[in-house]
C-alpha cells in the first residue's frame, strides 16, 4: 500500500511535471539557478558563483547604442584580431552598420570578443547560423545573438552568470547555443523488495547474495573472453598444441636467460668496484 502524500508532496509534483513541460535546450528566460543545471532542473545552487548570480541585480548598459536584435557577439577571438578583419570575414553575410571590438581601457589591447550590427535581419540570421566555429586568425570563434539587451533576467559572466564557461573551473553554464541544456532523464519510481520495510539482517543477505552472485558472473565472463581471445590468436597464427607448448617453453627460457645475464652483469660490476678499491688503496 502506498503512502498517502500530502499537498506539499502534491504540489511538488505538480510544480515538477509543469517544468518538464516547458523544458527546452535554449533558455528562453535567463535564470541563475538552471543555468548552473546540466538539464536546467536543479532545486538548489551548487556553487557560490550561482548564488551570486541569483542576488546579482544587474542593469544593461544604457550607454550603448544600435539595435540588439540585430546585433551578434563574436567571442573565443584570437588578441591579434582587428576591427578590419571582422569586417572582411563577416561582411560577405550582408551590410554591417557598426562593429564594436572590445577592449581595456588601460593597455588598449583586445579581450578577444566583439558585437556585429547588421542593416537587415536576413543578413543577421546568416552569419549567425554560418559563421559560428569559423577560424579567424587561427582561433575558431563562437557566434551568438546579443543576449545581453534581448533575453529576460541577464546575468553576465562577472558576476556568476553566463552561458560556457570551463569545465576546469567546476562552474559550467547550460542553456546556450554553446552549451544547451541536456534532456532530462525521468524515471518511473521503481519497486524492488530490497527497499521494502524488512529486517536489516534479511536486506543484508540479500545484497550479499546478489553481490556474491554479480563478481562470480563477471569472472566467469572475463575468462570466457580470455579463452576467446587465446584461442582466435592462436588460429590466427596457425598454432597447434605443441606450437603452444614450444612458444612457453621458449618463453620461460628467454626469462631464465635474461635473470642470468643481469645476475652475471651484477656479479662483473661488483668485480670492477672491489679491483678500484683495492688499486686506491
Amino acid at each position: 500500500m502506498e503512502p498517502e502524500r500530502g499537498p506539499s508532496s502534491l504540489q511538488a509534483l505538480a510544480l515538477k511535471q509543469e517544468t518538464m513541460n516547458e523544458w527546452a535546450p535554449i533558455a528562453k528566460e535567463y535564470d541563475p539557478l538552471k543555468a548552473g543545471s546540466i538539464d536546467g532542473t536543479d532545486e538548489e545552487p551548487h556553487d557560490r558563483a550561482v548564488w551570486r548570480a541569483m542576488l546579482a541585480r544587474y542593469v544593461p548598459n544604457k550607454g550603448v547604442s544600435g539595435d540588439p536584435h540585430l546585433t551578434l557577439f563574436v567571442a573565443r577571438l584570437s588578441l591579434q584580431t582587428t576591427e578590419d578583419k571582422l569586417k572582411e570575414v563577416f561582411s560577405r553575410y550582408g551590410d554591417i552598420r557598426k562593429i564594436r571590438l572590445v577592449r581595456d581601457l588601460v593597455t588598449g589591447f583586445s579581450k578577444g570578443y566583439a558585437f556585429i550590427e547588421y542593416k537587415e535581419e536576413r543578413a543577421l540570421l546568416k552569419a549567425h547560423r554560418d559563421a559560428n566555429r569559423l577560424v579567424i586568425d587561427q582561433r575558431e570563434i563562437f557566434v551568438d545573438f546579443e543576449l545581453e539587451r534581448t533575453l529576460k533576467g541577464w546575468i553576465p559572466r562577472r558576476l556568476g552568470g553566463g552561458f560556457g564557461g570551463k569545465k576546469e573551473s567546476g562552474q559550467l553554464r547550460f542553456g546556450g547555443r554553446d552549451r544547451p541544456f541536456r534532456k532530462p532523464i525521468n524515471l518511473p519510481a521503481m519497486k524492488s523488495d530490497f527497499y521494502r520495510e524488512g529486517s536489516v539482517e534479511k536486506r543484508d543477505r540479500a545484497w550479499s547474495r546478489e553481490g556474491t552472485r554479480d563478481w562470480k558472473m563477471r569472472d566467469r565472463d572475463h575468462e570466457r573472453s580470455r579463452e576467446q581471445w587465446r584461442s582466435e590468436r592462436d588460429r590466427v597464427r596457425g598454432w597447434g598444441e605443441r606450437d603452444r607448448e614450444r612458444y612457453g617453453r621458449e618463453e620461460r627460457n628467454r626469462g631464465r636467460e635474461g635473470r642470468d645475464r643481469e645476475r652475471k652483469d651484477r656479479s662483473r660490476e661488483h668485480t670492477s668496484k672491489k679491483s678500484r678499491d683495492e688499486d686506491g688503496q
